[in-house]
């Protein structure tokens, strides 16, 4: 019999199991997890042939450099459909991958560090801004993470730092512009430190002026739509961020700043309680977090090890119905067990309608983590109603008795058991699987 611990480490660590997975964890559900943390998320093949942000960036510097509105314009519908192309395979990716593991980490820091096509100047870049900043270091070091998104020209472009320019600084003495804060903040506020976190608006500030000089290379530059940091722009003297001085040394600032911040106290509570309420609970569990943010502090921030205290939590085996599933895990687990043979373009439009099409955040503070974000009156009718979708275009090609079993069978109450028995059709069966409590739940 198929334990509730099987389907913790499925579901809650993995994406929903397709079929055999939950008997594939089953010996052993930690060991099933921490071999996929060990393994690394690594460039799969299925998401490596796309062109690169700074070559996207780079177009979108030329058609602006060219003041052609006509090529402006076609260069954002090349964009848009770069996006839907990269994030329906992303998607796809979700729902084939045997390493379900690795890709919900890659999903939970891509949404800790957001960039969103909310501002349509980014929207080519988010796939790439993932593959590039986020998946090689979620085994890694909390730093280089912190350092890649800072640095990719998505945040720069998402956040507004491309063109902050320091007042005293060359450039900012001769033009009307001056200093812009979003990066500034929202690092501290988001990416490091937390809302509680200790910092005052002074902080926000000098960071910015830290920060100033950081920057995407123009077409005319050595490698376009690379970072760049440019000194023309850069505020000049002495900073002090949280009480530490930072001597005048042009980049060198800004890094040793997102070292500082990566290593401070606040940081590591502020990530324990993110990862806490992403893996256990909404109300994450002190004792938990605790312990996670001590494996934070003592590991310089090594998400490996984090990651792995994580699965020896017992909070985090405690409850196997302890979080709702986003939109994005409803879908894409519903479509792991049952096999999705569609066009991916089509994963878009479901994702979208129920509410959370990739990378579409309507904030830099990401998609929600709590249930009252996602679960309401409408939100479930629409959950029902693509449920049903879902099971007609199955027809009998999955035997409902299999596809609880392979799903919720764990965990499924009597009262779900015997509706999807006594169901009159297997379409109506397998919607009352997906539509179930319990498959709402992770």
């Amino acid at each position: 019999m198929i334990s509730a611990e099987a389907a913790i480490a499925t579901t809650r660590f993995g994406l929903g199991p397709k079929r055999g997975e939950l008997a594939d964890a089953q010996s052993d559900p930690r060991g099933w997890i921490k071999r996929q943390i060990a393994t690394g998320a690594g460039l799969p093949p299925e998401l490596s042939g796309f062109a690169p942000g700074n070559q996207r960036m780079a177009e979108l510097l030329r058609a602006h450099d060219k003041s052609d509105a006509d090529a402006q314009q076609l260069l954002r519908q090349q964009l848009r459909d770069a996006y839907l192309t990269e994030a329906a395979a992303r998607t796809l990716y979700q729902i084939e991958t045997a390493a379900p593991v690795t890709e919900r980490l890659v999903a939970f820091w891509s949404n800790h560090f957001t960039v969103s096509v909310q501002r349509p100047a980014v929207v080519g870049l988010v796939c790439a801004f993932e593959r590039e900043a986020i998946r090689p270091h979620v085994t890694g070091k909390f730093v280089d993470m912190l350092t890649a998104s800072t640095r990719h020209p998505a945040m720069l472009l998402y956040l507004d730092n491309a063109q902050s320019i320091g007042p005293d600084s060359m450039a900012g003495r001769r033009r009307d512009k001056g200093l812009n804060e979003n990066l500034a903040r929202e690092i501290l506020e988001l990416h490091t430190l937390g809302v509680d976190g200790g910092y005052t608006q002074n902080d926000v500030r000098e960071f910015a002026r830290i920060l100033t000089g950081w920057s995407v290379a123009g077409v005319r530059e050595g490698n376009p739509g690379s970072f760049e940091f440019r000194p023309r722009i850069h505020e000049p003297g002495e900073k002090v961020l949280l009480g530490r001085r930072y001597a005048e040394a042009g980049e060198a600032e800004g890094r040793d700043a997102l070292t500082a911040l990566a290593r401070h106290p606040a940081t590591a509570l502020h990530i324990a309680t993110k990862l806490a309420r992403h893996f256990i609970a909404d109300n994450p569990p002190p004792p938990a977090v605790a312990r996670l943010a001590e494996v934070f502090a003592r590991s310089d921030g090594d998400l490996a090890a984090v990651t792995l205290a994580l699965v020896d939590s017992p909070e985090a085996w405690a409850e196997p119905l302890a979080k709702v599933k986003t939109p994005n895990e409803f879908v894409v687990s519903a479509l792991r067990a049952s096999g999705f043979h569609g066009r991916p373009e089509a994963l878009l439009g479901a994702l979208r309608r129920l509410g959370q099409a990739p990378f579409n955040a309507p904030s830099p503070a990401g998609w929600p983590d709590t249930a009252d974000q996602w679960i309401g009156p409408e939100a479930v009718l629409h959950r029902a109603e693509w449920a049903l979708a879902l099971a007609l275009r199955l027809g009998g090609a999955n035997d409902p008795g299999d596809l609880l079993t392979e799903t919720i069978g764990p965990v499924a109450t009597a009262e779900t058991k015997t509706a999807v028995a006594r169901a009159p059709s297997a379409a109506d069966a397998a919607a009352l699987v997906f539509a179930s409590a319990e498959f709402q739940r992770r």
